[in-house]
């Protein structure tokens, strides 16, 4: 088999015996790869600093039976540097990339949307372009949209009617109207479902001008629904929860989830 070429964003590393990494790797045309990085953890190696956690790099590889193997690497950007020195941004590139993987899908399934939203995301909080939290709201919609998870927020999620609706529901799959709300919705704060379809189109200017209640909740709904659609907790969300600023609003969410202060679901 001959060699490809891609670009792609490290997602994981594991360690395969003295010197190698099994990477786990978001490639633009290749989907979701798990590749040996051969002899990069030798002082001396020629390419292992490249293939940091967060890095994004254009790769050769050559296909294997179960895991291929890279052969060459160019840096493109390299992010662990800026993100390892602040925690707040670690956290939220850790959630970033674990939702990448957990959206990919099937291995070697095309996901180029993924890719570039992936990219996206740890460029603008490595330098700190925008809010860290509105940057991970807006990727959790926005990398849902490209797996077809996407929440309903301008319509209700059960009858297709026009909003604006104040209740949202994770399991019947967003917004619901008052006709068909299910016990347990969530009600939001004021302004919670207007921010989460701002972010949904990437309108960071109206987004900066929410408070922090807001902007919690609505990461709480985001998360919740990423959670329920995938199927598991994902594990960096929660870190973000502790070490974050709280706040005192709180609301109930699908099946009696709670959302608390944070923005995060809990119970």
């Amino acid at each position: 088999m001959r060699s490809y070429r891609d670009s792609a964003v490290v997602l994981r590393q594991h360690k395969l015996g003295e010197a190698d990494y099994i990477l786990t790797l978001l490639t633009r045309e290749n989907g979701l790869v798990r590749a040996v990085a051969k002899g990069v953890r030798r002082p001396r190696s020629r390419f292992g600093a490249r293939l940091e956690l967060f890095a994004h790099v254009d790769l050769q590889l050559y296909p294997g039976r179960s895991l291929d193997t890279v052969t060459q690497v160019h840096s493109i950007a390299a992010y662990s540097g800026d993100l390892a020195g602040d925690y707040g941004r670690y956290t939220t590139a850790c959630a970033v990339i674990e939702t990448a993987e957990r959206l990919a899908g099937e291995e070697r399934a095309p996901a180029p949307e993924l890719h570039r939203l992936t990219v996206g995301a740890l460029r603008a909080i490595a330098g700190g372009m925008r809010d860290r939290e509105l940057i991970l709201i807006s990727f959790l919609l926005r990398a849902m949209d490209a797996a077809g998870w996407a929440p309903a927020l301008t319509l209700c999620a059960r009858c297709g009617d026009d909003g604006p609706h104040r209740a949202f529901h994770v399991a019947a799959g967003g917004a619901v109207c008052v006709h068909c709300r299910p016990a347990g919705s969530a009600v939001p704060a004021q302004g919670v479902l207007d921010l989460l379809v701002a972010l949904a189109r990437a309108d960071f200017d109206f987004a900066e001008t929410t408070g922090d209640r807001v902007r919690r909740q609505a990461n709480g709904l985001a998360a919740a629904h990423l959670q329920w659609h995938v199927g598991r907790q994902l594990r960096s969300l929660p870190m973000i929860e502790r070490h974050a600023p709280h706040s005192s609003a709180s609301a109930t969410g699908a099946g009696g989830t709670e959302v608390d202060g944070a923005g995060i679901a809990t119970g």
